[in-house]
């Protein structure tokens, strides 16, 4: 029986929960609830597990803490976390963290138990409308569960994990019956299921299991180095002002490989952005310091030195600083959008900063948060134009280095509405509200495939056929892109509008697109259809009118 573990265990437990969550990611993705292209539930939860694994797993032993363990854990978790599931998956682990993060000794099952209920109570706070049926009622009744089970007498982790999986697994079984719309389409909470698979991780690192196939590294370790891309505007804050650069050669006759690594210790105590690299015929140096006349000196001992460049950051950045000041502006905007066609109509509509995303494809918190901190700008207005997006981009805004607003803008059509209200002469607060009232304004709906056979809204839909749809509900079904498109119009309604948009994505191309104006002018003569190549990916086509 385990009556505690330690930190290498508990360290163990998240590197097992990723490489799990890893083997099962398509199988996660298949539970989506919609029978349209956006099952990434898996993909989202696998990326936010693997960038905390990775950066867990590179932290020394001899480094290794609660409270550094804890830093790690929410800071990789969070900059990695895609789409809602993943958003709740940091929460989970932040709970887990705050819990560990002031101990010294081992975990105990109450310990580790009451962690989890505080996973539960943060990942309910991070959702503004928190729905039971969700990966949220999984993750309560674990810790439940969990906690009545760790009350008992001699409970070892091996009794409490027995506990955890049963109560997660029956609450899984029981999310259809939480969630109508799961019952409709005959599958269980996706969020949820991914994760047991978490759990289940932990329960291996406890039995000493092992999964066989590593798959730790997908989200690699460079995400510090993107979330602080924008470090360019926090220019006061350099610790080392010359950029110093220079070759030794002609090293001294009786110099060893020791040398060489005796030079690359004292550099080490007099800057950082080291590299002291080469043997006894040419060492190569780069170093940050305050000292480059030091930085010379001690290479002076090992041999002769060549092609010496010394640049003063200091001075460089304040140019930086000047021009960023200049060319600064009161708004800017980051907009989430895929497809060469959508890229370039936010561009031209004057979005600084493009985050690729939309549907099967969740940025990240840190991808996010890199576009905002990215934009030379007071304050920055982001478009995430996707339901599974607003979460991510929530946390983001939250944690950047400017202000920002986030519009809960669904999708692409609803976007650039906003961005056409968006007026240069008016402050943030009048345009956030411009663009709010402009964007709830259009009505959208989109021409897509169904990937399953299922039964909804009272259509029995087949793999493959084509369907049209508007705010999740199925509307029609067919088997012409076009026909259903023209069956989409006249069932919204939008024959009876001025103007329709017309955004035709991949698969369909410009003929067959000017055939649908044509059709929809002999159906509503009146209707000025306007076209536009978006390039979007599995949607056909998105339509939005006014």
């Amino acid at each position: 029986m385990t009556k505690s573990i330690n930190i290498n265990t508990l360290r163990e437990m998240f590197l097992l929960a990723a490489e799990n969550l890893a083997v099962h990611e398509e199988e996660i993705n298949a539970q989506n609830v919609f029978p349209v292209p956006d099952g990434d539930t898996g993909t989202n939860m696998c990326a936010t597990a693997q960038t905390a694994a990775s950066e867990l797993n590179a932290i020394s032993d001899k480094d290794l803490t609660y409270d550094l363990f804890a830093k790690v854990l929410r800071g990789a978790s969070l900059r990695g976390a895609r789409g809602n599931s993943g958003v709740i998956l940091s929460q989970i682990y932040k709970g887990i963290a705050d819990v560990v993060a002031p101990l010294e000794g081992e975990i105990t099952p109450d310990v580790f138990s009451r962690a989890l209920g505080e996973s539960a109570r943060i990942a309910y706070s991070a959702v503004n409308q928190p729905k039971e049926g969700t990966i949220l009622t999984v993750m309560r009744l674990i810790a439940e569960g969990a906690v009545s089970a760790s009350k008992k007498q001699d409970v070892g982790f091996e009794s409490l994990f027995e506990v955890i999986l049963q109560e997660g697994r029956i609450a899984l079984q029981d999310t259809p019956n939480l969630l109508p719309i799961l019952k409709s389409a005959g599958v269980v909470d996706a969020g949820g299921s991914g994760l047991i698979y978490v759990f289940e991780g932990f329960e291996m690192a406890i039995s000493g299991k092992k999964i066989a196939k590593s798959t730790l590294g997908a989200e690699s370790a460079d995400s510090e180095e993107k979330v602080f891309a924008a470090d360019i505007h926090d220019l006061d804050n350099i610790e080392f002002a010359y950029c110093t650069e220079f070759f030794v050669k002609n090293i001294r006759p009786d110099a060893t490989d020791g040398d060489i690594e005796k030079l690359r210790e004292r550099l080490a105590k007099i800057g950082n952005s080291l590299i002291c690299i080469g043997d006894l015929s040419l060492v190569k140096v780069h170093v940050h310091t305050n000292e480059p006349g030091r930085a010379l000196t001690y290479a002076l001992e090992l041999g002769e030195l060549d092609r010496v460049k010394i640049e003063n950051m200091l001075e460089q950045n304040r140019k930086i600083k000047a021009e960023l000041e200049r060319t600064k502006k009161p708004i800017g905007m980051v907009a989430v959008c895929a497809g060469e066609g959508m890229r370039k109509i936010y561009h031209d509509l004057g979005v600084d900063i493009i985050v690729e995303g939309g549907q099967t494809m969740n940025p990240s918190v840190n991808e996010i948060l890199s576009a905002i901190n990215r934009v030379n700008a007071d304050h920055v207005i982001v478009l995430p134009n996707n339901k599974n997006i607003i979460l991510a981009a929530e946390k983001a805004k939250d944690i950047a280095s400017r202000h920002a607003v986030v519009l809960s803008t669904e999708n692409v059509a609803a976007g650039i509405a906003a961005i056409i209200a968006y007026d240069p002469l008016l402050g943030i607060d009048e345009n956030v509200a411009a663009m709010t009232e402009a964007f709830g304004a259009v009505t959208c709906a989109q021409v897509t495939t169904a990937v399953r056979d299922t039964d909804m809204d009272g259509l029995s839909l087949k793999k493959g056929e084509i369907i049209g749809l508007s705010d999740k509900k199925i509307l029609v079904k067919g088997s012409d892109i076009n026909d259903v498109t023209v069956d989409l119009v006249k069932k919204m309604r939008f024959d009876e509008m001025d103007v329709l948009n017309v955004y035709y994505g991949e698969g369909v191309d410009k003929e067959r697109a000017e055939a649908l104006v044509e059709a929809l002018g002999e159906v509503s003569p009146d209707l000025e259809v306007i076209l536009y190549e978006g390039k979007q990916p599995h949607s056909f086509y998105i339509l939005s009118a006014e």
